[in-house]
């Protein structure tokens, strides 16, 4: 059979694994696609750190990408650009392209499938999301009869490394955060994935697959995990729970007049310590889908790391290449429901709420008329410790669902009292049951 060339873009650590495995596993994979499938080049910005791969090496990624031997171009350079310019450039060539560029995805996701269905390609992302863990091709095709009502999980490695760390030692965030760049769990600049913006590229996707609506990354609320402290970790566990940086995505159904709508959002939270969620620890991620036929679905598994994402493209890059060689495609896009995306302030859950308040007759009544005034119904509230010699003690109010509103609210209204000295902290307690946190 004719073979299957492939132009790679971008060869570090997943790139390099990716080309690892395909002379590694040539003749394995050869036999599941078809047709050997080959290195046609590899596009890299620095060659004098790939001179092992010889004349496969190249500068020029945008006349790589468009070379009439070219079948596939994989891509795993990340960023938006060049990205974006060079996957374009390839679907209008007619190349089939395999991405694990997940916050391309998340901005301009319908661009790139609008210019494969043009060109009759494939597009094809599942490293995207959750390393090596097979997630978006069941809720793109294994689950596309059923219908998907929410898809909850921990899909950002580093930062449930820092929150299990926070946990299992007591350490502060910075000591836990300066142990995961130690042990290259975090980069040098850790924002992308302390700040929560990872999470929600991959909240977007995961969001768009599973409601058959376009989200992107602008539409995903997302608060991250700096501001979380070894007290909050502490108070979870007397609550029986842990903290967890979640990525919640959920299907709305109409009701009071509010059309069916989705959500997407991204933070930190408390959730019961029984629940599986709350076992995963250090890098690994696990994800639960649930559907109105199939119920409740785990996935676990290495969210990151060279050698797992890299499995996840392999993976594409012969589904893709079972497609050239028989001639046919795989799943397009679907956003035909295209539902509206609700606003984060009428979403409704549970908040667990730290004051600072001074230590006198009557301020736990000032405090709970507040709430009570913005119609957040409290379902516990109590002082924690004694009083301190600066005359301030500690509140911790737990509601029951209320909405983000009428919460944020309450809250802002709170930090002007006189009696209050400060809000130490604002975590939502997610009980991610079967009717979700949204009803």
């Amino acid at each position: 059979m004719k073979p299957i060339r492939v132009a790679m873009l971008g060869c570090g650590t997943v790139g390099r694994e990716v080309v690892r495995l395909l002379r590694e596993q040539a003749d394995e994979l050869a036999a599941r696609a078809g047709a050997p499938v080959e290195l046609a080049g590899v596009a890299v910005r620095r060659p004098h750190k790939h001179s092992d791969l010889g004349d496969l090496i190249t500068t020029d990624a945008s006349g790589l990408v468009t070379r009439d031997d070219v079948d596939v171009v994989v891509e795993v350079i990340g960023g938006i650009e060049p990205a974006r310019t060079l996957l374009l450039e390839a679907l209008k060539s007619g190349k089939s392209v395999v991405t694990a560029n997940k916050a391309l995805l998340a901005e301009d996701g319908p661009a790139l499938a609008e210019a494969a269905d043009a060109s009759g390609v494939d597009l094809y992302y599942e490293a995207a999301v959750a390393g090596a863990i097979p997630l978006l091709r069941p809720l793109r095709e294994s689950l596309v009869g059923d219908r998907i009502t929410r898809v909850a999980g921990i899909v950002n490695g580093t930062t449930n490394f820092i929150l299990s760390a926070m946990a299992a030692s007591g350490s502060s965030y910075a000591d836990a955060l300066e142990e995961a760049t130690r042990l290259g769990y975090a980069e040098a600049d850790p924002s992308a994935d302390v700040d929560g913006y990872d999470a929600a590229s991959k909240a977007a996707i995961l969001a768009s697959l599973a409601f058959h609506t376009r989200v992107n990354a602008a539409d995903v609320h997302c608060e991250g995990i700096r501001a979380v402290t070894a007290t909050d970790i502490a108070a979870a566990s007397a609550m029986g729970c842990v903290i967890k940086l979640l990525a919640i995505c959920e299907r709305t159904p109409a009701e009071d007049g509010v059309p069916e709508s989705v959500s997407a959002r991204v933070y930190p939270a408390m959730i019961p310590a029984a629940h599986p969620l709350a076992s995963v620890d250090g890098a690994y991620n696990a994800v639960f889908v649930e559907a109105d036929a199939a119920g409740q679905l785990m996935f676990y598994g290495q969210g990151a790391g060279g050698a797992p994402t890299a499995s996840a493209v392999l993976g594409d890059l012969v589904a893709v290449a079972r497609n050239r060689v028989l001639g046919g495609r795989g799943p397009r896009e679907s956003a035909y429901a295209s539902l509206p995306v609700r606003p984060m302030g009428t979403l409704r859950t549970r908040y667990h709420v730290s004051l600072e308040v001074a230590d006198r007759a009557g301020v736990l009544s000032a405090i709970t008329g507040e709430f009570a005034h913005h119609g957040v119904s409290i379902a516990a509230a109590r002082q924690t410790g004694e009083g301190d010699d600066n005359g301030s003690a500690r509140i911790v109010v737990v509601t029951h669902k209320a909405p983000e509103a009428a919460l944020a609210a309450t809250v802002d209204v709170l930090a002007g009292l006189d009696v209050v000295h400060g809000v130490h902290s604002v975590l939502r307690v997610e009980d991610l049951g079967r009717k979700g946190v949204a009803g």
